[in-house]
């Protein structure tokens, strides 16, 4: 997938003669694959979590080869648009081969496995310069695509012998509109940030753009958070973890792709300028695989130090060698190897800050959405890269010295916006919360079990493929489904394994290491949580139902006795009703719960027509409010009347003490 980010970036300069026509038009060749990659990533991992990984791995090569086909026997620039905007779904192999391995190794291999893959990004697009630079002065350009389609081949007949398909997914309805809505917002997001430079950041088109996805993600929110299966689960985005760490992830595309534009260009820049080093293509690609290739020798560095102090430390350590590593590119330059070794400490950092983002997502989201979840990091990442490009060609346009190449100021200005953002990611990192849940649980504890036997239980159950999806359905006492519950499945150590949210049906599903006793927790807003011991597996299909709902309740009376068939009205700050109901015999009401906050409680007696007002403060410790009415003259009560504590006193009797909660008019 790296390769195909910079196949055709040596080609760019020649394709203007080579295809008759302007170096605008050529341009699309790269930008087409960037919008393309930016509509199959979301789509293709949320149809992995639901239909198989390998089969959607298998979908992207096979759209990969057919595109590299049509490149290369291709000579019209529309042909090979077509063929970049195939090539575009490459990038979709990522999140969700990431997810795979979370599925198919031993918990103790996923940080190591997630680190080497995201290792590859960088030597891949180290080696991509220079290789399919030589590759088209030796055979041309169109030896450049039929080189992809042999690795398109050939990676393809080894994931259909050597990958099994994953059996967590769970099947559903595919969001369609989300996708849809999704799909129109992003391109006209990066369309309006790649080409901007070209078009004018103030001109019609662009803000056009810009306009076209502010409306549409306008629509696209509301829609994912009201639709029971979401392509994109917008409350688990916004939890803590996940928002942090796709914002970090944001970040640091910005910085990671600064080191790539910044250095080939100084790289290729010639000497005479002052500020170059006068390297062709290839020359310039080779000097930058050292960085490549120490991205992947950091692979097992980054994994221990994720296993020992946890994935957000390394994301933070990471970010913070690469903002350093972008101090050291401005402060030494002045040499080759002075460069170099700047490139070459950004690229470390970069490999030790990748190699946590996958982890951290998939420890805070249901291991049924790590494939969706890992999808959307890697667009967020992508949008960080389009706004670094842009940022480079305007910070370089505005510094262009004689003979139209950037200055040393435009290139320092450049790196230290890249330090900038590693250092704002760092910062971002640090509060992302430290304690977050396991990827792989282990599997619940048995009497006389010890924490080595169960962590080797879970090792071989992992390389078994022993993991069960069970499904489940979540319901209110009346019956009605209990849409958004969240479902949380712990072992008896306590340990979590898995947790889901219900759909607009009350369906959950979640994976768990194997079929045994968990303890179940569900709750809903509005309801009582619930928890029980339950036994799960897959061949059943266990309902959950919330019994109690969460109200606000008290008791109208007056003097003492209470007063029945009251009006209760509860309004908030603005005044908006938010619920009302009357008084049961014994004077009794219970309006659903609203939102924690300030109200006004009103009661109006229906026999004397006085009512009265009180403020109260809705908090999750105090939800009951007695409300006492003046005693005016009022017939005695009946023999059978009853009151808020039991049956009614004689005539002359005292009534009940006002409670703690009781408001007096």
């Amino acid at each position: 997938m790296s390769l195909m980010q910079t196949l055709v970036v040596p080609l760019l300069p020649d394709f203007p003669g080579l295809l008759g026509t302007s170096s605008d038009n050529a341009s699309w060749l790269v930008t087409v694959t960037l919008l393309t990659s930016a509509v199959a990533t979301p789509i293709l991992s949320r149809l992995a979590d639901m239909h198989g990984k390998r089969l959607m791995i298998v979908v992207s090569l096979l759209v990969l080869l057919a595109g590299s086909l049509l490149g290369a026997v291709s000579d019209s620039l529309v042909a090979l648009i077509a063929a970049r905007s195939l090539q575009g779904f490459a990038p979709a192999l990522i999140p969700i081969g990431i997810s795979m391995m979370r599925d198919e190794l031993p918990p103790e291999r996923i940080g190591g496995a997630v680190a080497l893959m995201s290792a590859t990004l960088g030597i891949g697009g180290a080696v991509g310069l220079p290789l399919s630079g030589v590759i088209y002065e030796t055979f041309g350009w169109q030896a450049v695509f039929w080189g992809s389609v042999v690795m398109a081949a050939v990676m393809l007949v080894l994931v259909l012998v050597v990958v099994p398909e994953s059996g967590v997914r769970t099947p559903g309805r595919f969001d369609w509109v989300g996708a849809i809505l999704m799909s129109i917002a992003l391109t006209s997001l990066l369309l309006g940030i790649s080409k901007g430079g070209v078009w004018g950041w103030t001109s019609q088109w662009t803000l056009l753009s810009f306009t076209v996805a502010f409306l549409v993600f306008a629509l696209w929110a509301p829609w994912e958070l009201r639709t029971g299966e979401p392509l994109v689960d917008l409350r688990t985005s916004t939890r803590r973890p996940v928002l942090f760490t796709n914002i970090a992830s944001l970040l640091a595309g910005f910085a990671m792709f600064a080191n790539l534009l910044v250095a080939t260009q100084q790289l290729q820049i010639p000497v005479a300028s002052g500020v170059g080093f006068g390297l062709d293509v290839t020359e310039a690609g080779l000097a930058m695989l050292p960085g490549g290739v120490l991205m992947v020798l950091m692979a097992p560095v980054s994994a221990e130090v994720t296993r020992r102090f946890g994935a957000r430390i390394t994301l933070v350590t990471g970010l913070c060698i690469t903002g350093f590593g972008y101090v050291v590119r401005v402060l030494l330059d002045a040499t080759l190897a002075q460069l170099v070794l700047g490139v070459c400490i950004v690229s470390v950092g970069i490999a030790v800050s990748f190699a946590a983002m996958p982890v951290l997502i998939m420890q805070s989201v249901p291991i049924s959405e790590t494939a969706a979840a890992n999808g959307l990091n890697t667009v967020v990442r992508s949008i960080g890269t389009s706004t670094c490009s842009a940022t480079v060609a305007a910070v370089f346009a505005a510094g262009l010295v004689a003979g139209g190449y950037p200055s040393e100021a435009a290139l320092h200005s450049m790196s230290w916006l890249a330090a900038g953002a590693a250092f704002l990611a760092a910062v971002v990192g640090f509060l992302i919360p430290a304690r977050i849940a396991p990827v792989l649980a282990t599997r619940p504890l048995e009497p006389g079990d010890t924490p080595a036997a169960v962590r080797a239980d879970s090792v071989r159950r992992a390389d078994v493929g022993t993991e069960v999806v069970v499904r489940g359905r979540v319901q209110r006492a009346d019956g009605v489904p209990a849409r958004l519950a969240v479902v949380s499945v712990l072992d008896r150590s306590g340990r979590q394994a898995d947790w889901a949210r219900a759909d607009n049906d009350g369906r959950w599903s979640v994976v768990l290491p194997g079929a045994g006793e968990y303890l179940v927790i569900c709750s809903a807003e509005g309801w009582a949580a619930r928890s029980e011991l339950r036994q799960l597996r897959p061949d059943a299909v266990p309902m959950l139902q919330l019994d109690h709902r969460l109200t606000v309740a008290g008791v109208i009376s007056r003097g003492g006795w209470p007063i029945d068939d009251a009006l209760v009205v509860l309004t908030d700050s603005s005044g908006e009703s938010a619920g009302a109901t009357r008084t049961d015999e014994e004077g009794h009401y219970e309006i659903g719960l609203p939102p924690l906050g300030r109200y006004v409680l009103t009661a109006l007696d229906p026999r004397t027509g006085v009512a009265e007002s009180e403020d109260v403060v809705i908090s999750a410790q105090r939800r009951r409010f007695n409300l006492v009415l003046a005693d005016l003259s009022e017939p005695e009560p009946s023999e059978d009347a009853t009151s808020p504590s039991g049956p009614a006193p004689r005539a002359g009797a005292s009534g009940p003490a006002d409670g703690p909660g009781s408001l007096r008019w």
